[in-house]
């Protein structure tokens, strides 16, 4: 059987294998990953002592996230707005973006885990510890 964890888990491993960035923004294979953030589109993530503000959205085949180290706040009407932005439009949108991503995918880094790795996929490869 395939190894696939928790996206969640994709998520801390992967700032903590970059030694939380100030940001990333990354997209995920639906198929290299158990989806336990369904219906979450904004919402803060703690990684030992740093927090994060993600904006997380499907779009098909993957998942797309985009994460900044900022202070917590309460995102609860943000991610309600979020959801609600994508109920109305049927998602079409971030199926556009996901067929487009597919194409514009320049680079991919594995994320370790004891049982194996799985990739991450990037319009264009980051500078680690980069503010911008």
């Amino acid at each position: 059987m395939k190894f696939r964890p928790k996206v969640s888990e994709v998520l801390t491993a992967y700032l903590k294998q970059k030694k939380e960035p100030p940001w990333t923004s990354y997209f995920v294979k639906y198929s290299s990953v158990v989806n336990d953030q369904f219906g979450k589109s904004h919402f803060n993530w703690k990684v030992n002592s740093s927090n994060y503000h993600v904006l997380r959205t499907g779009c098909f085949p993957y998942m797309k996230y985009h994460c900044t180290k900022r202070p917590e706040q309460d995102l609860t009407l943000d991610d309600a707005l979020f959801g609600a932005i994508k109920f109305i439009n049927l998602g079409i949108p971030t199926f556009m973006y996901g067929i487009a991503a597919t194409m514009l995918i320049t680079h991919k880094e594995a994320v370790h885990f004891p049982e194996g790795a799985i990739y991450i996929y990037f319009l264009l490869k980051e500078h680690t510890g980069a503010q911008y």
